[in-house]
């Protein structure tokens, strides 16, 4: 499943995979499940979509400004990718980002995806993953961590809409920030 977005995003959000009930159902990652409720909620409150929720292809969300993304292109057995289906499909992940040409940050939602951005950029000495976490790579952009969206962290309370937000606003000071 490819990624999806404005091709001049300034913003990448690079996932896990998609789910088995969302993204591998409707057909694009992220939309129809309830982690995409939170990011498509979070990408609205910052600017970044026109509406904060998106249930199947054809219901009029657009983005501006960003561009999802994920490590594993197909919903992986069990619904939890393994490090073995990143590392195949990185490769289009790594094409993604190069046509991204304007890509200033890089929201990885997980360790998961912090891993998978890492390898795509060879970056091998950086900040051990947090919610909140920023490393700069060679070219000047920027990566930012987040917790997954995942109902393990919302339901639990680990990662909370405050918290998601701050992310969201995080990206749009440091996109404006940070020429290329």
């Amino acid at each position: 499943m490819p990624g999806f977005g404005d091709p001049l995003a300034g913003l990448l959000v690079v996932g896990l995979a998609p789910a088995a009930h969302g993204g591998n159902r409707t057909g694009r990652i992220f939309t129809g499940d309830r982690s995409g409720d939170w990011l498509f909620g979070a990408l609205h409150r910052a600017g970044y979509a026109n509406q904060p929720t998106s249930t199947r292809r054809d219901d009029g969300l657009r983005l501006v400004g960003a561009y999802i993304s994920a490590c594993v292109r197909c919903a992986p057995p069990a619904n939890k990718p393994t490090p073995q289906e990143r590392d195949s499909c990185l490769p289009y992940l790594a094409r993604e980002i190069r046509l991204l040409t304007r890509v200033k940050v890089i929201v990885c939602l997980g360790k998961f995806a912090y891993d998978g951005v890492a390898q795509v950029f060879g970056l091998k000495r950086r900040p051990a993953f947090g919610h909140g976490v920023e490393a700069m790579l060679a070219d000047g952009r920027i990566v930012l961590c987040s917790f997954h969206p995942s109902q393990q962290n919302t339901f639990t309370g680990k990662l909370t809409i405050p918290m998601f937000d701050a992310i969201f606003l995080r990206a749009r000071e440091l996109t404006r920030r940070h020429p290329l």
